[in-house]
């Protein structure tokens, strides 16, 4: 099954350099305060230089706390409430669901997310963390979106995908889930940002896209295992993220007021391009996006302009199989990438895979049933197996 992202090493409070310590106590102390939605890294920062470490930092009292300047009262209060030892229930959650904490000061947090202003915690699940280098586009659109909207939106997709260019957008339902979908239609990389944490499933319409973004595609989200999609605003910050991730924002259709100006906004003052996708005059749900094109936005007129950012053409862009990266062997366990690459198109008798591999045949019908049941694996009459027709 697909393994989760790495356990990213947290930094001690005096260099960029992970420890080498394996002190438990400072690591959930740190991320207790990593994981405070009110602190922000920035502060943090401010906090560990002042106390020297962060176990020192929960144990500061109210008055050692206000002697750090730019930490308000709201902020000491919650610092005041966080307990560390809540912490290795958080982690186990999390592993549970396949899922890593990524910590802005590791060196293997993005380096796109590294650089807009006040960095944060995210939690995720990943099949392939070179999804996370690579260029990105968010493709970004309304919920309520055209039949002209739904065709831009997935032909950009499959275009970025094809070219090596990661697509970003917001699991929603309606153009987000189109530009997902796109991408991973041709085997493309592709990343999901969530308003809410990564092992809930919202919206429920989604269930299908979040089973496949779970097996060929990254998830991502600001919000701890369990964060509510009604949380206080849950959706600027995914938002924030998308733009963040991605080096261009695309908006494809979005209609007065929509929701999708969030991301554009949050673009903008990051410093990303944004380019608009003009639509027809009549249409309501073009609205939002022609005005942005009055304003001045740069309109898309075909794919080629996208690409043309990325320093990438259409025909280098070389298609893939819709599975290439579903779950490639790289990201399964030893045993199971043995099993994997054993298998063909045709079907292999258990006793013959067992010999060939050297598994004793319980574990290997344990590991193949763990193959099927991510979509890699096809159980056929007579105890064979062959690779599933997707993978």
């Amino acid at each position: 099954m697909p393994q989760p992202l790495p356990t990213f090493p947290i930094p001690s409070p005096t260099s960029s350099t992970p420890p080498t310590t394996n002190d438990l106590a400072e690591r959930h102390a740190y991320l207790a305060l990593a994981l405070l939605e009110q602190l922000g890294p920035h502060r943090l920062a401010a906090l560990l230089s002042h106390f020297g470490s962060a176990q020192a930092v929960l144990s500061a009292s109210s008055s050692q706390l206000h002697r750090v300047a730019g930490i308000p009262s709201a902020v000491i209060a919650s610092i005041r409430a966080t307990d560390a030892a809540a912490v290795p229930a958080i982690l186990d959650e999390a592993a549970q669901a396949g899922q890593s904490l990524l910590i802005p000061p590791s060196p293997d947090f993005p380096a796109a997310l590294r650089s807009i202003p006040d960095p944060r915690c995210c939690s995720g699940h990943a099949v392939s963390c070179s999804f996370l280098e690579a260029p990105a586009v968010a493709i970004v659109g309304s919920r309520d979106h055209s039949r002209y909207g739904e065709e831009i939106a997935r032909e950009l997709a499959i275009v970025a995908a094809r070219a090596g260019i990661a697509v970003v957008s917001g699991m929603a339902r309606g153009l987000d889930a189109v530009a997902h979908q796109g991408a991973l239609d041709v085997g493309g990389p592709t990343i999901g940002v969530l308003g809410c944490g990564v092992d809930v499933m919202y919206p429920r319409q989604n269930a299908e896209l979040f089973r496949r973004m779970y097996l060929g595609g990254v998830l991502l989200s600001e919000h701890p295992p369990g964060g509510r999609p009604d949380s206080p605003g849950a959706f600027p910050r995914r938002n924030r993220l998308i733009s963040g991730l991605a080096q261009v924002t695309v908006v494809v259709e979005a209609a007065d007021g929509s929701g999708t100006m969030l991301t554009v906004n949050s673009a903008l003052e990051q410093g990303r391009e944004v380019l608009v996708v003009p639509g027809p005059v009549n249409s309501p749900t073009s609205r939002g996006t022609n005005r942005l094109v009055r304003d001045g936005a740069t309109p898309l007129l075909e794919p080629k302009d996208l690409l043309r950012l990325f320093g990438a053409t259409a025909s280098a862009a070389t298609p893939t199989s819709a599975a290439a990266h579903v779950v490639p062997p790289c990201t399964l366990s030893p045993t199971e990438a043995r099993v994997f690459d054993a298998l063909g198109p045709v079907g292999m008798h258990v006793d013959e895979l067992a010999l060939a591999i050297g598994l004793p045949v319980g574990e290997l019908l344990a590991t193949l049933l763990g193959l099927e049941i991510g979509g890699l694996a096809q159980s056929l009459p007579g105890a064979q197996y062959r690779r599933a027709a997707r993978a």
